[in-house]
């Protein structure tokens, strides 16, 4: 299968880079998040109040584990490294590519964690957050992209020549 599958943690800009990375190869773009928005009829952070962190994951798993594309970039929820079931699934059908970024970075870009719909336990920081993830992140990735420093575009480049080589 040839879809590549964007995680790193929440405003690493998977969306944003996913979108352009789509338009760039000719691929359809899927932002997990909003198809599980569309399938729950609900936003994100309703879902987590409503049905906890678990009952969201079961959901997010379930979501992201049924994907069926090709050709696409597919922007995750930064949770879903927790979805065993749905990593594997992402991993077979195409590439899977980190995009990672400082924990110094990431709290410059990011504001309200549960406004964005964040998965956070009790007391949890974006610290805390960073290092539970980071390894989970490494587990599941093919390509790892380090986004330190770099623009929109610079990312971009280093992803689509990443993928290039990758091929050969």
């Amino acid at each position: 299968m040839n879809n590549i599958t964007l995680i790193g943690m929440p405003g690493v800009g998977k969306s944003t880079i996913g979108v352009v990375l789509a338009k760039v190869l000719g691929y359809q773009f899927l932002d997990s998040d909003l198809l599980i928005q569309k399938q729950e009829k609900r936003k994100l952070h309703q879902i987590i109040a409503q049905e906890g962190n678990d009952g969201f994951q079961a959901i997010e798993n379930r979501v992201n584990a049924s994907i069926e594309a090709e050709e696409t970039v597919i922007a995750t929820g930064g949770s879903v490294v927790y979805c065993q079931e749905a990593m594997e699934h992402l991993k077979s059908v195409g590439t899977v590519v980190y995009l990672k970024l400082s924990l110094n970075e990431l709290s410059k870009r990011l504001g309200n964690l549960k406004g964005r719909g964040v998965v956070l336990k009790e007391g949890q920081t974006l610290a805390d957050l960073y290092r539970e993830r980071t390894p989970l992140y490494e587990k599941y990735a093919d390509i790892v992209i380090d986004q330190e420093g770099q623009d929109l575009e610079t990312c971009l480049q280093a992803v689509l020549e990443t993928l290039e080589k990758q091929k050969k």
